[in-house]
């Protein structure tokens, strides 16, 4: 009978062990849990090198603009401008914007998600998906910008065109304005 009490204890014991690890699976992440996913992702390296990758197409977008408008620009416009985004872009404060991510990320992962997603990317695959990405992305933005900047100035001719209608259909209505106050 002892011998029977004690294996139904140890099996409920081990039950009890079996469900505290499945249920810690599915526990929310903690931020050592987050910290930890970032650092194996290299994500304060991936940013550096993200905003290496994006320099290339925005400083072609600045030449574009710079061959559009030189009539009507200093000669160092093109030199002036790509040293001051750049400036810009290392002086974003990455640490920052990366802790701020930590909530929203244990907001979506459960620490099962996070030690699934550390073991991909400590893999091989994960490995080489870091090592890519860089240029991923570069080639991506490259291939992006001039389809951006084409509805960029497209949503700009589109804005200006209805801005010059509402001010020319204000002026042809004098009547309808509303009486203006003197302060």
């Amino acid at each position: 009978m002892k011998r029977f009490l004690v294996v139904v204890l140890l099996c409920l014991g081990l039950s009890g062990f079996s469900a505290a690890q499945q249920t810690s699976a599915d526990t929310p992440a903690s931020k050592e849990d987050i910290e930890k996913y970032l650092q194996v992702t290299q994500s304060h390296e991936m940013m550096a090198k993200m905003v290496d990758a994006m320099a290339k197409p925005m400083h072609d977008m600045i030449h574009q603009q710079y061959l559009k408008d030189k009539d009507k620009l200093p000669v160092d416009f093109e030199a002036r401008t790509n040293k001051q985004m750049d400036e810009m872009m290392k002086s974003f404060p990455w640490d920052e914007i990366l802790q701020s991510m930590v909530p929203v990320y244990q907001k979506h992962l459960t620490k099962g998600d996070v030690d699934a997603l550390v073991a991909f990317y400590s893999g091989p695959t994960g490995q080489k998906m870091l090592r890519e990405m860089p240029a991923i992305l570069a080639e991506a933005m490259e291939s992006m910008m001039p389809i951006m900047q084409r509805s960029l100035e497209s949503m700009n001719k589109h804005l200006q065109d209805n801005i010059a209608a509402m001010i020319k259909e204000s002026e042809a209505k004098p009547g309808d304005a509303s009486p203006k106050t003197n302060n």
